[in-house]
């Protein structure tokens, strides 16, 4: 009986599903995210020096041109306001030009001068007031000298019968204490020093303060601030106000010879040195390998243990290693002859040669040269090694 079977249609196989080779948004993200963070942080650490900062003006610190806080416009007009001509220069040839007896000359720390140019200033008629770390104090104001270099700047009183002093009060003083010379008048003591010394010498009324601070638009309204500096700064009709050069010029000194290295260095370096090492920190996380539990991978093939021997064999051979190859031979034949002779992984090697000895019947030295001799001098030599560690092997495993 023939029975008629009816073919089954195949259904023909889906067409295979096309993978899109360009990337997605989302793959973009991923990739990019990381930069883009480290980016934001770069930038971030550039914006907040410029955003904490006060806006600079044209000027200098104790400048009576300067409306920043650390600048002393504020002073400069308070004295324009009590008739007290202000005279800002920025040499000494001018402020020596303007100097007469009836004005006082200004020298702050701000002041960049040389000791030659100090000498010069010194013999310039009229009084002197210093005010901060005014270099070359041993010529400028002669006896003066400064005891403590880093007194608190703080509110002091006067403690002096100063009258410039008592009329104003308590001031925001400190920076440098001094010993005053005989006969001159010290006033606000830190530490039991004057941080404010007048004295009279040559017909010169020197006055020197150990800081600026209380001159400057920040503190001026503080304490008795405006009204020490309007005392000290207004006792004459013109006030030579000495700043530093735009641009010194070139091949003079313009510092006191005790700058450090550090005061070598613009600002900008300080905010640039931390946000290279910010910058690295970041990628230095986001890119460090993280570390986690040992994974046991498949391996895509099965080497086998002859095919890896041989291979090692090859390398040696191409590199003429045969050091190498008779020193692996010997450790093989040490490790697997010493449990046989009954000894333990920590024998020495003359107890191995003489249990070796005994059971092969071999002479000590050819026992002792096979197992720890010199390297072999050519392949031949290696062979004949290789075969001698063979028979002493079989010859311990059969005793």
């Amino acid at each position: 009986m023939i029975t008629q079977t009816t073919p089954v249609s195949q259904t023909p196989a889906p067409a295979e599903r096309s993978v899109p080779t360009s990337p997605s948004a989302g793959g973009l993200w991923r990739r990019l995210r990381g930069i883009l963070l480290v980016g934001l942080l770069v930038v971030a650490a550039a914006l907040v020096p410029v955003l904490v900062s006060s806006p600079g003006t044209e000027g200098h610190e104790a400048d009576p041109a300067d409306a920043t806080l650390y600048g002393s416009k504020a002073l400069a007009e308070a004295l324009g306001d009590h008739r007290i001509t202000v005279e800002r220069v920025d040499s000494v040839s001018d402020a020596l030009a303007r100097s007469g007896t009836d004005s006082q000359l200004l020298i702050t720390y701000a002041s960049l001068l040389s000791r030659h140019e100090a000498t010069r200033l010194a013999a310039a008629p009229g009084d002197r007031l210093l005010v901060g770390a005014v270099p070359y104090l041993d010529v400028l104001a002669s006896g003066v000298t400064p005891k403590d270099r880093g007194a608190r700047v703080r509110s002091r009183e006067p403690d002096c019968a100063l009258r410039e002093a008592t009329r104003a009060g308590s001031a925001f003083m400190g920076g440098m204490a001094y010993t005053a010379p005989a006969g001159a008048t010290g006033c606000y003591p830190a530490g039991g020093k004057p941080t404010l010394v007048r004295y009279v010498t040559n017909g010169h009324t020197v006055t020197v303060v150990g800081d600026g601070s209380f001159m400057s638009n920040l503190r001026l309204a503080e304490d008795g601030n405006a009204a020490l500096a309007m005392n000290l700064a207004g006792t004459k009709p013109r006030l030579i106000w000495l700043v530093p050069p735009a641009e010194p010029e070139p091949g003079v000194n313009t510092g006191s010879g005790d700058e450090s290295l550090g005061s070598l260095i613009p600002p900008g370096v300080d905010w640039a040195v931390v946000q290279l090492i910010v910058a690295v920190g970041v990628v230095a996380l986001w890119r460090g390998r993280r570390l986690g539990p040992v994974v046991a991978e498949r391996l895509p093939v099965v080497v086998r243990a002859a095919e890896t021997v041989e291979g090692r064999g090859r390398l040696y051979r191409a590199r003429r290693a045969r050091d190498r190859a008779a020193l692996a031979l010997r450790a093989a034949a040490v490790d697997r002859v010493t449990p046989r002779l009954g000894l333990s992984r920590t024998a020495s090697p003359d107890e191995i040669v003489a249990a070796t000895a005994v059971r092969t019947g071999e002479e000590m030295e050819h026992v002792r040269f096979a197992l720890y001799g010199t390297a072999p001098a050519d392949d031949a030599a290696l062979v004949a090694l290789a075969g001698y560690l063979d028979a002493i092997e079989r010859q311990v495993s059969d005793s």
